[in-house]
């Protein structure tokens, strides 16, 4: 038996009733994708079902508040997917009518949509013959036809995608691009994959050469950055009423539109650990209100950086004139915040 019909039939008995595989619904078969990317699946899943529920067409989402769709988007960070995905729905609502573009190229050209995606979108809801490349497909085909080469490079994702392309069903180019993804997620796993039950475990290169542990191979991972922040957290009573500073971040900031403290960011050696409150006296300007608490350290990972974050709970009994946003505190669960900024907030059950 082939490669392909055997991937198609296993896929067939043992694909997972996942919501976005009920329809071919471009715009929906989209959100899932955008949501997947850097995702895992139990954790997309939600917010999968909330953005249908408070969007349920791309019309929606183009009409909403990129506010509105920030806040709902908290959590998964990588905020940029959310902004680019409220600007390609209003590209599609603007452009093309509300219907999705049919052809890969028209598919590629939308913001944040990438090779990957667009393959997606085009087999899926399109039946057109692109095929899909994944960290899920790279582990897995490179392991099935012995690439031994660094999947990092260029050239090695241009082989793996050529032998993609080579083994695509043309006749059902949807399911085939969702069955080679979903056998690298269940059964060709990065740890512990399940070689001894694997349909492919009598031709693949990998189990046959006792090399699956060292399939595929990697560039070297790039250097971690520690950086360490002190956030102002400013509270005001005025009139009985409760409030709160935010800080709204913009630029080309990887949380831009997303809203967080006054913060200074120590010097490594310096000021990791604890600030007196005299630091904070320039973000403050002339006031200096009453120092209540320092929280202990959060930790939060990124990409390339690891950030270690104190907050700084200030509170004055009258108002002060700082340049920020001042908001009420019962309100501040409608700003869309960085889930740093999110476990301080349930934390001190601000939320």
């Amino acid at each position: 038996m082939n490669f392909t019909l055997q991937l198609l039939l296993w896929y067939g008995k043992n694909k997972r009733n996942l919501p976005w595989r009920l329809t071919k619904d471009p715009y929906r078969v989209w959100l899932s994708e955008i949501i997947l990317q850097q995702t895992r699946i139990d954790q997309g899943t939600p917010y999968y079902e909330k953005f249908v529920a408070a969007y349920p067409t791309i019309e929606d989402l183009a009409a909403a508040d990129e506010h509105d769709v920030l806040k709902l988007w908290q959590g998964l960070g990588y905020y940029s997917r959310a902004r680019n995905l409220h600007a390609t729905a209003q590209t599609v609502s603007r452009d093309y009518g509300g219907n999705f573009p049919g052809g890969y190229d028209d598919i590629r050209k939308l913001k944040g949509i990438g090779d990957y995606t667009a393959a997606a979108i085009a087999s899926i809801c399109f039946d057109l013959p692109h095929a899909v490349m994944d960290g899920n497909v790279l582990r897995f085909l490179s392991r099935m036809f012995g690439i031994l080469d660094s999947i990092d490079l260029p050239a090695t994702k241009k082989k793996i995608q050529a032998i993609a392309t080579e083994n695509m069903d043309h006749l059902n180019p949807g399911d085939y691009n969702q069955a080679v993804m979903e056998f690298g997620a269940t059964v060709c796993t990065p740890a512990n994959p399940g070689c001894n039950s694997c349909v492919f475990n009598k031709s693949c290169f990998a189990f046959s050469n006792n090399s699956v542990g060292k399939i595929p191979k990697r560039s070297p991972r790039a250097t971690i950055r520690n950086r360490f922040i002190h956030y102002l957290v400013l509270t005001v009573t005025h009139k009985g009423t409760d409030f709160i500073y935010l800080n709204k971040r913009e630029g080309s900031d990887i949380w831009k539109n997303l809203y967080d403290f006054p913060s200074i960011e120590a010097v490594p050696g310096k000021k990791e650990h604890l600030l007196p409150a005299a630091d904070f006296s320039e973000l403050m300007q002339s006031s200096m209100p009453e120092f209540l608490e320092v929280s202990g350290q959060y930790v939060h990972l990124l990409t390339h950086q690891k950030l270690h974050a104190r907050f700084y709970h200030f509170h004055s009994d009258k108002m002060v004139e700082l340049p920020y946003i001042l908001v009420l505190l019962k309100e501040i669960h409608k700003y869309p915040v960085p889930r740093l900024i999110d476990r301080y907030l349930v934390k001190m059950q601000h939320v």
